[in-house]
Formats: structure tokens, C-alpha cells, sequence
């Protein structure tokens, strides 16, 4: 009976010391083994040991940056307007010309090969890296053999896509494109300046600059021709647009996501703000109104869908089409989206913060973010005029400031 009863307490004490453990620790261990077991995986997939442990040399956890990133992606949680706002502005449009410029021999060169407007190039590549701005901020990117080992492992949802694109990536090591240690990108694995998981790499990648290498990390003109290579082999048309901005009758959202001619849309009373005709011919297009029926619509065609094969959301393809259009100078959209009552749109904010740097309310950087340095400077001349101080952009301050 003592004896029994120690063995009994024993088993607590151990089951209270797992339990009290580290979890980090543990999950480690299990994480390693995850690594170890996945390599007979890779190993039929062709890959070598001598890859497998070039690509997790030092990986000894998982990254829990990944996980936290997974449960939020803006494309499909943020309102339309304010999702068009941080990538439709004054600031993606004087980048992209500039870039349009730095890069021209290279653009017309892809444009000429692959026929796909260069515009929209430019367009992804603001997108997907802001002109590869992100590329050069190492705190947001990730070691992609263990961010994809990391979904693969902690993610359910993810795993098959996760262990697929690892195989994918230690492919990519093999064929010696891109040094392991360089091998970094998203949290879900998207890679270089035109963010391409390793799947589509393989499929895509084109070696533009005649290096021998396919290298979408450091070759501009890498990742813009492989851009353009998926959205060739996907349908681009040439000379054609990605859509029209409309002026929608009431009760045409009964007609959302049907297609039709131009022609029939215009018979139905759809006419184009700028008060442009449609091009004649038979092109179809798809009604879409991303903010419902008391918002703007729009008649998508064949180039959007192409666009949505490089991101499946309509708030992504609806960004690129509209800075494309932008960097080109073939116009803005015109009608305003339906947002709450005092808010501004993107250019009223870079006009707001304009106006307070002016005043030498404000130093900071003029962009369309409110971060503290601009919240501080609103409530400052908030307090001044008399109006409640709450920090927050508005339209009755920027209407007080044009006075």
C-alpha cells in the first residue's frame, strides 16, 4: 500500500512538473522533431540532406511572429476606402513615376516581351514590397524555410500549403537561385520585390538581367519580368484596360456580379463619371459595387480577374488597377466611397497634414498616417480652435484650417 501510494505521488509530481514546465521549451523539442521527421518528406521530393540543414541551420523554434501575422490579413478585414487610402495615394503615385522613370529601358523591355501593361508592374510592385522598401527592413521579414515549417507545424488550416511551399522552397535552395540565408519574405512565405510564394517562383521566375539566376531578392528586373510572366500566362490582354469606374442607377445591385457587354451595361443606364463613351466591341464586364449599393460601382473585365490570380482578394486587384491608372496619369477615381460622417479621404489627409506642417504644428513625414506625432499636433491646434481635443483627423478641423 505505501509503495502504491508513492507511485501514486510520484505520478503527480511528474505530471505537475510537465505541466508547470516552460511551454516554449517543449514546444522547441517537439518543433525540432517536426523538422527531423519532415526531412523523409523532403528526401522524396529530391531534396538532399545537405540542402535540408543548409536551409534549418540554426532554426531551433518556431516563429511566433508567423502565427500572430496569420490572423490578419487587411485585404479581406479592412474597409474598403481605408485599404485603397495606405496604397492609393499621393505617395505610391510619386514613387511609382519616379520608378517608372529609374526603370524605364527595363519596363519597356518586359512590356514589349510579355505585352502586359508596365503600369500595372509598377502597380504590384508598390503592392507588394513599396518599391522594395520592405525588402531593406529586416524586422518585417522571415527566414522562409522556418516561417513555412512554422504554419506547417502550428497552423492546421495551413499545414498542406505550408509543407507544400517548404517543399517548393528548399527547391529553390537547391537550384542555388538564392543563398539560404538570403531565402526571406512574409510570414506565409511570399518572396522578394514582387512577394511570390515558391510555387509560383518555380512556375514563373525568369532570369531578365542574364545573370544565371533567377533572383526576385535583388534583380529588379528579375522580379518585375516574373511578375509579368504570371500575369501573361494567366490571360493578360493587351491594350486593354482592368476596369471602368460607373455611375450606377438606382437598383442596379440586383445586377451585381453579372456579366454583360459594355454595350448592354450602358443600355442599362451605366455611364462613366468622367462622361468618357465605352470602347465599342464586345468585351463583357462584371458589375461590382465593393461598398454596397450606396457606393461607387465598377465594371470589371478580363484584366482584373488576371490580377486577382496574383491576390484572389477585390480590394487587392480594385488597389493595383487604380495606381496603375494613377501612375500612368490616365486619372483618378472620381466619386467618393461611403465613409463615416467627418472623415476624410486619403488627399484630404495629406492636405491636413500639409496645412499643420505649414502652421509648424507638425514635423513629421507628409504621408495620409496618423500616428502620435500627427495626434499630438491635431490636439494641440484642436485645443487652440476650441474644438473638442480628441486627436483624430477630421473634417470639420481641415475646414477650420482652410479658413
Amino acid at each position: 500500500m505505501i509503495e502504491k501510494a508513492r507511485a501514486r505521488l510520484a505520478s503527480v509530481v511528474i505530471a505537475a512538473a510537465v505541466t508547470l514546465a516552460p511551454l516554449p521549451a517543449l514546444a522547441d523539442r517537439n518543433f525540432q522533431s517536426w523538422i527531423a521527421n519532415f526531412y523523409s518528406v523532403a528526401a522524396n521530393a529530391g531534396i538532399s540532406k545537405k540542402t535540408y540543414n543548409q536551409a534549418f541551420a540554426g532554426v531551433t523554434e518556431p516563429d511566433p511572429d508567423v502565427l500572430r501575422k496569420a490572423t490578419f490579413q487587411p485585404e479581406f478585414t479592412t474597409k474598403i476606402w481605408d485599404y485603397l487610402d495606405s496604397r492609393v495615394n499621393p505617395h505610391t503615385v510619386a514613387n511609382g513615376r519616379k520608378m517608372a522613370s529609374q526603370y524605364g529601358r527595363t519596363l519597356a523591355a518586359i512590356e514589349k516581351h510579355f505585352n502586359v501593361d508596365r503600369y500595372t508592374l509598377l502597380a504590384i510592385w508598390s503592392m507588394e514590397s513599396n518599391y522594395g522598401a520592405v525588402l531593406e527592413t529586416p524586422e518585417r521579414l522571415h527566414n522562409v524555410p522556418r516561417a513555412l515549417a512554422t504554419l506547417a507545424y502550428s497552423d492546421a488550416k495551413r499545414r498542406k500549403f505550408a509543407e507544400r511551399q517548404l517543399i517548393a522552397a528548399l527547391k529553390i535552395i537547391q537550384a542555388g537561385d538564392v543563398a539560404p540565408k538570403s531565402l526571406n519574405g512574409s510570414w506565409a512565405g511570399a518572396m522578394g520585390h514582387t512577394q511570390f510564394i515558391p510555387t509560383s517562383y518555380l512556375i514563373y521566375a525568369i532570369d531578365a538581367d542574364g545573370d544565371g539566376k533567377r533572383d526576385i531578392w535583388h534583380s529588379v528586373p528579375d522580379a518585375l519580368a516574373t511578375a509579368a510572366n504570371l500575369l501573361a500566362k494567366n490571360g493578360w490582354e493587351p491594350g486593354k484596360t482592368w476596369g471602368y469606374e460607373v455611375s450606377a442607377p438606382a437598383g442596379m445591385a440586383k445586377y451585381v456580379g453579372k456579366a454583360m457587354s459594355l454595350g448592354e451595361w450602358a443600355s442599362l443606364g451605366l455611364v462613366r463619371p468622367n462622361g468618357k463613351p465605352f470602347p465599342r466591341g464586345a468585351d463583357r464586364a462584371v458589375l461590382k459595387m465593393p461598398a454596397g449599393a450606396n457606393g461607387p460601382a465598377f465594371l470589371m473585365m478580363k484584366n482584373y480577374t488576371v490580377i486577382k490570380r496574383y491576390n484572389a482578394s477585390d480590394s487587392y486587384a480594385l488597389a493595383v488597377g487604380q495606381l496603375a491608372d494613377e501612375i500612368a496619369g490616365r486619372g483618378a477615381m472620381m466619386q467618393r466611397w461611403p465613409r463615416p460622417a467627418n472623415t476624410l479621404d486619403m488627399r484630404e489627409k495629406f492636405e491636413l497634414q500639409t496645412r499643420m506642417k505649414a502652421l509648424g504644428y507638425y514635423n513629421g513625414e507628409v504621408d495620409g498616417n496618423f500616428g502620435s506625432g500627427s495626434k499630438a499636433a491635431i490636439t494641440s491646434i484642436q485645443s487652440r480652435l476650441g474644438i473638442p481635443a480628441d486627436g483624430e483627423p477630421s473634417r470639420v478641423l481641415l475646414d477650420a484650417l482652410r479658413r
